[in-house]
């Protein structure tokens, strides 16, 4: 499936510092029935951001007005436990483009890149340098270059560089998943297809 373009976002961000966040505590396992990938975001951290009755809790910051943005700057090991790829779904159905942390689980990783989130691997230094700064003020705007492989703290000047598969690279600018880049290719399959009958 097709996903949005990624060159350059520039957005404020939402500050998730917790540890070992698992793909069951970004989407529950009661939420993994559907096949289709929309809809996911309105269940994503489900278990943190609603009691047992349905109402938000106050205190988790997808609940809270103050943050908001396509960037979700998280602690390290995000993205661990269970391969499911609903999880990736739900942070992009959420709104989310990309995810910065100091550790990704592999797969989870891998999973990102194939459905449209961009994962930004940075230095655990940068990257409580970027949760406090937005923790301080929620109008913090962090830059992320995908041509540049760069990720820069607009307020300070600070960039660091993230690492990128070129083949994912050149995916994420166009919007394609591996299907798309293989129909995206189609013309040169088929006059190749020509030269190995003739």
């Amino acid at each position: 499936m097709a996903y949005d373009k990624f060159t350059v976002l520039t957005s404020t961000a939402v500050p998730l510092p917790t540890e070992n966040v698992d793909t069951d505590q970004i989407i529950p396992a009661r939420f993994l029935k559907a096949t289709e990938r929309e809809g996911f975001g309105d269940n994503l951290f489900r278990d943190w951001r609603f009691d047992v009755e349905g109402n938000p809790k106050k205190d988790f910051v997808l609940n809270d007005p103050t943050y908001s943005g396509k960037i979700l700057v998280a602690g390290k090991n995000f993205g661990s436990g269970s391969s499911r790829e609903h999880a990736v779904w739900a942070i992009y159905d959420y709104g989310f483009r990309c995810v910065v942390s100091s550790f990704f689980a592999d797969i989870f990783k891998n999973n990102c890149l194939n459905i449209g989130v961009l994962p930004v691997t940075v230095s655990p230094e940068f990257a409580d340098k970027l949760l406090d700064a937005i923790t301080e003020n929620p109008e913090t705007e962090i830059e992320v270059s995908i041509p540049a492989q760069t990720i820069t703290l607009l307020s300070t000047g600070e960039t660091e560089s993230f690492d990128i598969n070129a083949y994912k690279k050149d995916n994420m600018q166009n919007g394609f998943d591996d299907i798309d880049y293989l129909l995206s290719m189609e013309s040169e399959i088929d006059e190749f297809e020509k030269l190995d009958k003739s």
